[in-house]
C-alpha cells in the first residue's frame, strides 16, 4: 500500500527543511504585480513585494493557483497511484482548496482528500506537520483527515501583530483615513484568525518592541495551557533583536518541545506588510 502523500499550499509558510524532512510538496499561490504574477515562494521574496509596493502606493494582489498548474502539481502522484491529503489556506480567503479539488476531479482521482484548514501561514503548518507525521507512521488518508477536520483544526491558535496599516489599507481591509491615523498614534492591531476568516483583537500603541512582547505575555496564560509539541513565532521581517526577546520569552514558560522562528511568504507579506509578527500554536488536546 502506498504511503499517503501530505501536499498544501504556500500560505503554510513552513521553511524548507521541514517540507524535505516530511516529504511535503507545495503548490504556490499567485502573487499579481501591475500586469506581472509571480509564484509565491518561487520567483518573488518578500523583499520584491515591499519594494513594488512602496514605489506604485499599491499593494500586489493575490490569487489561487490556476487550475492547469494544480492539474500538473498533482499529475505525478496520481500516476504513482498515492492517496492524497491536501490542506490549504481557509476557504474563505481563497478558492484554493476547490482549484484542487477540481485537479482531483480532472483526474477522476478518488483518493484525494482536501482539507479546508480555515487558517491561515504557520496555523496552516501546524496541521501539515501533523499530517505527515500520521502519514510517516502508516495512518490512512481517512484517518489523517478525520483527526484533522475533527481534533486539531479547532484547536489552532493564530494571531499576528501588524506594524503599520499601511499595507491593510492598500489592500482595502482598512480606510486609509483610518491608517493615517493609526500609524500616526503608533497604534498596532492585533490579527486573529476565528472561523476562517482574520479579525481584529486587542490593539496596541507605543514603542514597536514594547508592543510585541506586550502581545506576547496576552497570550501567556493560554500558552501555558497550549499543546507542548511546537510552536511558531513568524515574522516578516522583524529585527533579530525583537525576535530573541519573544523567543526567551516562550522559552521561559517551558511549554513547548520545540520553538521555530519562521519567515513569513508572500501572502502575508501582502496584505500585512513588513514587521508584522506573529504566535501560532494548538491548543492542548483534552
Amino acid at each position: 500500500m502506498n504511503k499517503v502523500k501530505l501536499l498544501a499550499d504556500s500560505t503554510c509558510d513552513l521553511p524548507n527543511d521541514i517540507l524535505e524532512a516530511y516529504d511535503i510538496s507545495i503548490i504556490p499561490l499567485g502573487i499579481l504585480m501591475g500586469e506581472q504574477i509571480y509564484h509565491d515562494g518561487r520567483d518573488i521574496t518578500p523583499e520584491d513585494i515591499y519594494a513594488w509596493s512602496d514605489k506604485t502606493k499599491q499593494t500586489p494582489k493575490t490569487s489561487a493557483p490556476n487550475p492547469q498548474d494544480a492539474i500538473d502539481f498533482i499529475r505525478p502522484f496520481v500516476e504513482q497511484k498515492r492517496p492524497m491529503v491536501f490542506i490549504g489556506i481557509s476557504a474563505s480567503m481563497s478558492a484554493t482548496c476547490s482549484v484542487l479539488q477540481l485537479a482531483a476531479e480532472y483526474f477522476d482521482y478518488q483518493d484525494f482528500y482536501v482539507i479546508d484548514s480555515k487558517n491561515l501561514s504557520n496555523g496552516i503548518g501546524l496541521m501539515v506537520i501533523k499530517a505527515a507525521a500520521m502519514a510517516a507512521s502508516g495512518s490512512s488518508a481517512p484517518d489523517i483527515v478525520d483527526y484533522i477536520e475533527n481534533n486539531m483544526r479547532s484547536r489552532i491558535r493564530s494571531s499576528f501583530l501588524v506594524d503599520t496599516l499601511t499595507y491593510l489599507a492598500r489592500g482595502g481591509r482598512c480606510t486609509s483615513a483610518v491608517a493615517l491615523l493609526g500609524n500616526a498614534l503608533s497604534l498596532k492591531p492585533m490579527i486573529v484568525v476565528k472561523d476562517g476568516a482574520m479579525d481584529v483583537g486587542r490593539k496596541y500603541r507605543g514603542r514597536k518592541n514594547t508592543c510585541y512582547m506586550s502581545y506576547a505575555r496576552d497570550l501567556k496564560e493560554d500558552l501555558l495551557q497550549a499543546d507542548t509539541e511546537r510552536v511558531f513565532l513568524i515574522h516578516s521581517g522583524c529585527v533579530k533583536e525583537v525576535l530573541d526577546e519573544v523567543y526567551q520569552f516562550l522559552e521561559s514558560l517551558h511549554v513547548f518541545k520545540e520553538i521555530l522562528i519562521t519567515r513569513a511568504g508572500g501572502v502575508i507579506t501582502c496584505h500585512c506588510g513588513p514587521g508584522t509578527l506573529g504566535i501560532m500554536y494548538a491548543a492542548a488536546d483534552k
